[in-house]
């Protein structure tokens, strides 16, 4: 299992669009990939599970990859964050 943490940039928080498109990037991959955020947790494949967490910006949120290709997962889901929120 690996994972990482990260503070919300976006002045939005994780809103539809970067939730689509990180559920979008999240399919490319064998692991199961979850974000944590205030002690709720969802699996980043399903958007609306995503959206009912309500993050916002300056949550701090941890992304946990656990699979086969977890590593390869991790790494590209942590530059898909730094580059979107």
């Amino acid at each position: 299992m690996k994972s990482f943490q990260y503070t919300i940039k976006d002045e939005l928080g994780i809103h539809a669009r970067p939730a689509g498109l990180l559920a979008k990037e999240a399919k490319k991959y064998q692991s199961a990939i979850t974000i944590d955020a205030d002690g709720k947790s969802a699996n980043v494949t399903r958007l609306m599970a995503v959206m009912a967490l309500g993050i916002k910006q300056g949550a701090q949120v941890t992304v946990t990859a656990e699979g086969e290709d977890e590593e390869q997962a991790i790494a590209e889901v942590q530059a898909f964050f730094e580059k979107n929120f």
